[in-house]
């Protein structure tokens, strides 16, 4: 395969642009890749995890995650609970602000303000989400007092009436959403004040490693499409290596792999492990996800709906 030379047209389509991109060099190949990657997990029935951390929630990717939950893109959710409790503020209302990554972090937290990168996040929000989280805690209480993490969220999901919310769809879809770190957050912090009240409410977090690992099988194909890195991609690759390994891989992340990190380590060093297998199908794309997931999974979304299968 020769360079080819990059240039615009008048009404140049996404498909059009993201293929193009094979033919240009460096991370576009990755990202072409990754995109006929996630194509062949869908067309060959495999049960897809899709992970992502919390800031991809503050960010205007919320939506298109519940829209790819919609049109069943993604089988399992595994993520950070900041996403979830953001993803429920979004749903009952509030707005994130664009700011600046060079913002004066002192005056903004005099105003209450809290930054995420060029995101910003009033601290009433979450006075908002406790007002709106404590009664739903009750509710779920008086249901029963033992839950694991993805029941509670499913639970959470149907009473929330945003359809571009990730739970909202995730309930609906049936999709269960995995999140092992439920205390690393607002919404964990909620949970421990609950609890000192009622000390029978238990929320089983190891009861909730055994359903993601039996939510697939040896024999089942499975791809991994995991954004950014942390707890919510090493749970998903982990549950993989439990079951064979993963048939197709996709990892997007601005990590580098020389820091020896999860959110750095690449889909090649995952073949050692076993969490993908040897002759899998494999893409690993360093890059900002607000843009090369959106350009990948819509280049995705278009040939697979040319094929009638969405």
């Amino acid at each position: 395969m020769k360079v080819q030379d990059f240039k615009w047209k008048k009404g140049i389509t996404v498909k059009e642009m993201v293929g193009s991109f094979k033919h240009l060099g460096f991370q576009s190949i990755e990202l072409s890749r990754a995109s006929e990657v996630i194509v062949k997990m869908k067309k060959n029935n495999a049960k897809v995890f899709l992970t992502f951390t919390s800031n991809m929630v503050t960010s205007g990717l919320r939506g298109f995650f519940a829209q790819i939950i919609k049109l069943g893109m993604a089988d399992v959710i595994v993520t950070t609970v900041g996403g979830l409790e953001e993803d429920i503020m979004k749903g009952i209302g509030e707005k994130f602000e664009i700011g600046k990554f060079e913002a004066d972090d002192v005056e903004l937290h005099e105003q209450g303000v809290n930054r995420v990168g060029n995101l910003y996040i009033n601290t009433e929000a979450y006075m908002n989400f406790e007002d709106y989280i404590n009664p739903i805690l009750h509710k779920l209480y008086l249901k029963k007092k033992r839950w694991t993490c993805s029941d509670l969220f499913k639970e959470i999901g149907l009473m929330l009436e945003d359809e571009d919310s990730i739970l909202y769809q995730a309930a609906r879809k049936d999709v269960p959403i995995f999140c092992p770190a439920i205390t690393d957050g607002a919404f964990g912090f909620h949970l421990y004040l609950f609890q000192q009240n009622h000390p029978d409410f238990i929320v089983d977090v190891v009861q909730d490693f055994g359903k993601i690992l039996l939510c697939t099988s040896h024999d089942e194909k499975k791809g991994v499409i995991a954004l950014g890195g942390s707890i919510s991609k090493h749970h998903a690759i982990l549950c993989t290596l439990l079951n064979g390994g993963a048939e197709y891989a996709v990892y997007m992340t601005t990590a580098h792999k020389t820091s020896g990190s999860m959110s750095g380590a690449t889909t090649n060093e995952a073949k050692s492990w076993g969490k993908v297998k040897d002759d899998s199908d494999i893409a690993t794309v360093i890059g900002d996800v607000t843009f090369t997931f959106p350009l990948a999974m819509i280049n995705a979304l278009e040939e697979l709906d040319e094929e009638g299968l969405l």
